[in-house]
């Protein structure tokens, strides 16, 4: 009955920290495909932005891990009118849905993205970049509206792990190749989402801990003046 309700006042807290800012993930590898057309070839990027049902973990803190997963249709009723490819989430726009640089496509693996560099200079650059191996991750910037949460006490290692399943994604804003594949972005946007949660889940922890060491010393004391020790 305590565990239930432990498990029941922490999904309480996790419901109240829906995050409502822009939110940072890397991401898959980014593959190259160089396609004729005409003299010019085209520079043509393609991946995957993300992919369904599979958990990975966001956050690692001792005693604590957060894991997400994307729901296969989080991106139903997603806003992706402008859509844009930066580098590291900053800086000059590579491509774009709204001139037809950069293709959308959610199937049933995830979110595929192809993106044609050839348009710029820096795009033809940072094309030349992904062939060589220099950029070989991507992350995607967006907003979640909703999601699920659960925890998961694994008593046997001491660790409690929360698990994250976005369940609607109102907004997309970019999908940008990265220089490192844990990015600052996403290591920033991993720590204000998770911080909090798991400094509430502690918080919850040492009062229970403290209810029941409180408890135990309420006993000791009924039965030491009733002669019982």
């Amino acid at each position: 009955m305590e565990t239930n309700k432990r498990e029941k006042e922490a999904l309480d807290l996790l419901d109240k920290r829906i995050s409502e800012g822009r939110e940072y993930r890397r991401t898959r590898d980014i593959e190259i495909r160089e396609a004729q057309t005409g003299e010019e070839p085209e520079k043509i990027v393609r991946g995957y932005a993300t992919v369904f049902d599979e958990d990975y973990l966001l956050y690692d803190w001792g005693d604590y891990k957060v894991w997400e997963r994307i729901d296969p249709h989080a991106f139903d009723d997603c806003d992706m009118g402008d859509v844009i490819m930066q580098y590291d989430h900053r800086g000059r726009v590579f491509a774009r849905n709204t001139n037809d640089t950069l293709q959308l496509t959610v199937d049933e693996r995830g979110l595929a993205i192809e993106a044609n560099l050839g348009g710029t200079e820096i795009g033809r650059q940072l094309y030349e970049e992904i062939a060589g191996g220099y950029t070989t991750k991507m992350s995607f910037g967006f907003k979640v509206s909703e999601d699920k949460r659960e925890v998961v006490e694994d008593y046997d290692n001491g660790v409690v792990n929360v698990y994250r399943t976005i369940t609607k994604v109102s907004k997309l804003y970019d999908v940008s190749p990265v220089s490192l594949p844990a990015n600052d972005a996403t290591e920033i946007s991993a720590r204000s989402y998770c911080d909090g949660v798991i400094a509430e889940l502690e918080a919850e922890r040492l009062r229970a801990k403290e209810l029941k060491l409180n408890r135990k010393r309420a006993e000791i004391r009924a039965r030491a003046l009733n002669g019982g020790i």
